[in-house]
């Protein structure tokens, strides 16, 4: 039974404006609350579908006072399809996220399949098994399309509601279950129309808005219901059996026939045979023969599986109301409303095709009723498509429903206009997920929509269709993160427009940085992931965030910054152990770690403040073993590859207490000998014209040179 639909938002992932020029003009409200004049106009592009207005009041002058007010606002203004709709962004977000998980292990399984069969010659197996995926796509998708709750039911029912009241259908979801009816659910091809029967059941009141539709008229009479004490008499009570009847809503004819008054105790009496004439009908129309395997729970009707049981069914069916129609009772019901009453419903069950165009308000309603009365062993789709063009000339609409168009495509069995309905109707996320239903279904669909085409690039349709909609998925900050599972799917040009994407999320904000290092993982893009942690890296040093730019070129192991960061630290670091400038700096190579093997001069910025502290603590009275401790660092440091040699004097020069410890010598000969060389070698490099000198008192060479002789001569004697 149809049911009442509550107030809800329509749902549209990029709503189109028509083009036909019969469309009226949209006109969108502009609420900015700024008194006029209004001076000047900015209109930008924001996020989606979304226009930002930017709106400026006059300048107020120098010598006039201002009234307090702003001097402008800035205003979003939804672009949609209809000048009354609104799209939920939060309600197409929560469908774009849970459509992710069966698109994705629906590739799985199609990927895996298709490799085995490459394996075997074993083919139908792998159709089978590919359709039965596709079944469970199909299934999930829709249901996550319905995750409105309805409103709650009475527990008492109300004994004159003609229609429940029932959640807002959704027009994308009524699109997806048209699909899937043609072009998936195999097992049902033989009761095509009993599953139109029940989609335009469920999706009716969708069409209410553009033109007169049963559902409306039942809707209208419901709330009729209320006020009328004799229903009989009124002529609108037998104008909504009518319709409900032409259209297959059997429970809900039963239920208001129920409702005449011969039913009443003080009435029976004196109604007998009107009362029984009520009954035969009702009967009659519960007992009907419907060519399908099951019934839904409140639907009335007696199901045949096969065609031979639903033709003997139907044909003594048909008898029995030809034998009511020609009985003599009809003489002996006084009631002249119920006698045409029901007698109109009786021509309606006998086929006849004015009453039945008579009976409904479209042509969608006017095929159901053929389907069931005229022709209900209408099998194919070719004798469909014909009935439904008979339909539209008989039932023709000047502004025909977005739905209208997709019914007719499919009927024809013309791909083309399938895909432009759906693209122009439904935007990217319908064609993005029901090309799996189509190429599922159609073998002409499957090598329309795999061709691939020079003039897109070398891609096919298929993949154009997910190229777009991760591409609306990339434009918005909220569902940017799963478009790497569309553009994957897409061979061509997939992996190319995920690095594009990855590459220009904003590397300053940390968990935008993790999650595209994340995707980049999921997939093996090692040299993306090394690049977008080195771009992070400059980003952070050039804004003065010296530790996180070093952690990030770690992370990305760029040496060639790395050493440059570590040349610009020597600068910095100071001319003696004691100097100031290298505490400010200090922490930052705290950050470096230990282990900075990807570049030289940081492992030395490491190993020379480890030396540096050792140096620190080392006084007068400082015990030998301590200041030991210091000298086998400093030579440590001095044989380290990664020491710059502008920094060997500065370090000799800082170490001078080492070298002249008065105790005993802290150095032996080779290690002497070694200082010594190293000494001659930078006396060698001074005469180079790019030395660059220390900045150390005049006396430092020969002081180190000095106490690196007394001290070889110390350890010559102690040896």
């Amino acid at each position: 039974m149809p049911g009442l639909t509550s107030e809800s938002d329509d749902l549209a992932m990029v709503p189109v404006t028509p083009e036909s020029e019969n469309q009226p003009v949209v006109i969108y409200p502009l609420h900015h609350s700024l008194k006029s004049p209004i001076h000047r106009l900015s209109i930008s592009w924001a996020c989606g579908n979304t226009l930002r207005v930017s709106v400026f009041r006059k300048p107020q002058s120098d010598t006039t006072e201002g009234d307090g007010e702003a001097g402008g606002r800035v205003v979003e203004v939804k672009l949609s399809s209809s000048g009354d709709e609104k799209v939920d962004g939060a309600r197409w977000r929560r469908i774009a996220y849970s459509s992710v998980t069966p698109f994705a292990l629906l590739q799985s399984r199609k990927h895996s399949l298709s490799a085995a069969s490459r394996m075997s010659l074993d083919n139908p197996p792998y159709k089978t098994e590919c359709w039965e995926h596709v079944i469970e796509y199909s299934k999930e998708i829709s249901s996550l399309l319905s995750d409105q709750k309805p409103p709650p039911r009475s527990i008492i029912e109300d004994p004159k509601s003609v229609v429940n009241e029932i959640a807002e259908p959704m027009c994308l979801k009524a699109a997806w279950e048209l699909l899937e009816i043609f072009y998936v659910d195999k097992q049902s091809q033989s009761w095509i129309p009993e599953q139109l029967l029940d989609w335009l059941a469920d999706y009716n009141s969708l069409f209410s808005g553009t033109l007169p539709t049963v559902h409306s008229k039942l809707v209208d009479f419901q709330q009729e219901l209320v006020g009328v004490q004799v229903v009989e008499e009124d002529p609108n009570y037998w104008d909504a059996m009518s319709s409900a009847l032409a259209v297959g809503w059997l429970e809900t004819v039963v239920k208001l026939l129920r409702l005449h008054g011969s039913y009443r105790f003080d009435q029976l009496s004196s109604r007998e045979t009107e009362n029984g004439l009520v009954e035969a009908v009702a009967v009659l129309i519960s007992k009907m023969p419907r060519m399908r395997p099951s019934l839904r729970e409140e639907n009335l009707g007696d199901c045949y599986k096969t065609k031979p049981d639903f033709m003997k069914a139907w044909e003594k069916w048909r008898t029995q109301i030809s034998k009511l129609d020609c009985s003599s009772y009809w003489l002996q019901c006084d009631h002249q409303q119920t006698r045409e009453g029901l007698k109109n419903l009786i021509q309606i069950m006998l086929g006849n095709p004015t009453v039945l165009s008579n009976a409904t308000f479209n042509w969608m309603e006017l095929l159901i009723s053929h389907f069931l009365y005229v022709r209900p062993f209408t099998a194919g789709l070719e004798s469909m498509h014909n009935s439904a063009q008979k339909c539209i000339q008989l039932k023709p609409v000047s502004s025909p429903h977005k739905l209208s168009g997709l019914i007719l495509g499919i009927l024809g069995e013309n791909t083309e206009v399938v895909l432009a309905e759906c693209s122009r109707s439904f935007g990217p996320w319908m064609m993005a997920h029901a090309v799996e239903l189509l190429t599922a279904g159609s073998t002409h669909a499957e090598i329309l929509l795999h061709e691939e085409h020079s003039k897109l690039g070398g891609v096919s349709i298929e993949e154009l269709h997910r190229l777009v909609y991760a591409q609306v998925l990339s434009s918005h900050a909220l569902t940017w993160q799963i478009a790497p599972i569309y553009l994957t799917s897409c061979i061509k040009q997939g992996i190319g427009l995920l690095e594009n994407m990855l590459y220009k999320q904003p590397v300053q904000h940390s968990q935008i940085l993790l999650k595209s290092i994340e995707i980049c993982r999921l997939y093996e893009l090692d040299t993306i992931s090394s690049n977008i942690m080195r771009i992070a890296g400059v980003h952070h040093w050039k804004h003065g965030r010296k530790g996180s730019g070093v952690f990030w070129l770690q992370q990305a192991r760029d040496e060639f910054r790395l050493n440059r960061i570590a040349k610009q630290l020597f600068d910095f670091v100071g001319k003696s152990v004691s100097d100031e400038g290298f505490k400010q700096w200090e922490g930052l190579i705290e950050l470096l770690g230990s282990e900075s093997r990807t570049a030289g001069g940081l492992e030395f910025l490491n190993k020379y403040r480890d030396f540096r502290r050792s140096l620190l603590q080392v006084h007068g009275d400082t015990p030998t073993d301590a200041a030991c401790n210091a000298a086998e660092a400093l030579v440590s440091l001095m044989k380290n590859p990664s020491t710059p040699q502008r920094f060997w004097l500065p370090l000799l020069y800082d170490s001078l207490k080492l070298l002249m410890w008065q105790e005993r010598q802290l150095l032996n000969v080779s290690q002497t000998q070694f200082l010594l060389n190293k000494l001659q070698e930078l006396s060698m490099a001074r005469l180079r014209p790019d030395f660059v000198e220390a900045d150390l008192p005049s006396d430092a060479l020969s002081s180190v040179r000095l106490a690196l002789a007394t001290n070889l001569g110390r350890a010559i004697l102690e040896e």
